[in-house]
């Protein structure tokens, strides 16, 4: 009989160096949502691979940084958080950057870690292939890492050579989730990242940073059609009013793109309904961070 492994993955890194873009790839769909703006993922994702012989879950962490305000603060803890609670450790680079205070302070963090941390060298298309060995000896100096992957998310490079990897380094386990189940997040949760993601697209400067997405509704049918709203919060009438946009032509757009993608998602016709609202300083307000689901004491678990 074969031999099924199973185990959990955390994928750390500092903002923006392509965590989420990684995992879509390796589930062939989009479960983390991704932007040029850094700071995109908020909560820890789990994305669950699924093949004959093993079943890997993926943790794609919030971008580790140094924390702003007290929501800052809880994506660094969420990040942190996995770190003695999984078999291994992909830590994510991009080769177009050189080592920064961001990356020896996670390398700093991963210093009691028992599990074997494998070095990810992103973004490869996007240099010389004679810059990557200075980088990755770099590194090396830096850490003792289990092995090095140099990688494109977007392409596939050498991808499917990691997971071969990760299936012979993880213990022998059962199948954790079925088959057909991506992530174990609720589609609800799912849909809403969908709609801050193209609030990231489309809105510039920092006030996408200071929105956060709830869905209020998320069931009945009319006229066929799944029947969805969800309320954007921003911090200023001013966030609002750029959110809204003249005549309401930038909500129109958010809610174009995002029920396409919700609609993909879902595998079936939905109306989306978006309202917006203000909420004074809510990244900084521990309680309000509470009910969006930002709660300190969930990483613990």
């Amino acid at each position: 009989m074969t031999e099924h492994h199973s185990g959990f993955v955390a994928i750390i890194g500092r903002p923006n160096v392509g965590k989420s873009t990684f995992m879509n790839r390796i589930l062939g769909e989009k479960v983390a949502i991704m932007s040029p703006k850094a700071q995109t993922t908020r909560n820890k994702i789990n994305g669950i691979y699924t093949a004959p012989d093993v079943q890997i879950v993926f943790v794609d962490t919030p971008g580790i940084h140094k924390p702003q305000n007290a929501l800052d603060d809880y994506m660094d803890q969420a990040a942190l958080s996995t770190l003695n609670q999984v078999d291994a450790i992909l830590f994510m680079i991009a080769a177009d950057e050189q080592p920064g205070k961001g990356d020896q302070w996670i390398i700093d963090q991963l210093e009691h870690v028992t599990k074997p941390v494998y070095l990810l060298v992103n973004k490869i298309d996007a240099v010389h292939p004679d810059d990557l060995l200075p980088l990755i000896e770099k590194y090396n100096g830096m850490y003792d890492f289990a092995q090095v992957f140099p990688i494109s998310a977007t392409e596939g490079n050498n991808v499917d050579e990691l997971l071969t990897q990760l299936t012979a380094e993880l213990p022998e386990g059962p199948q954790y989730y079925p088959d057909d189940e991506l992530t174990d997040h609720p589609e609800y949760f799912v849909v809403g990242e969908l709609i801050r993601e193209k609030i990231l697209t489309l809105v510039h400067d920092e006030v996408p940073h200071a929105t956060a997405v709830v869905v209020e509704r998320m069931k009945d049918y009319e006229g066929g059609k799944l029947q969805i709203e969800a309320t954007i919060f921003v911090e200023r009438s001013g966030q609002k009013g750029i959110i809204i946009g003249k005549g309401g032509a930038m909500l129109k757009q958010i809610g174009i793109k995002s029920r396409q993608d919700i609609e993909a998602l879902l595998g079936e016709p939905v109306n989306l309904k978006l309202w917006v609202k203000v909420q004074k300083d809510w990244r900084d307000n521990n309680a309000y961070l509470k009910t969006l689901g930002y709660n300190k004491k969930d990483l613990r678990n």
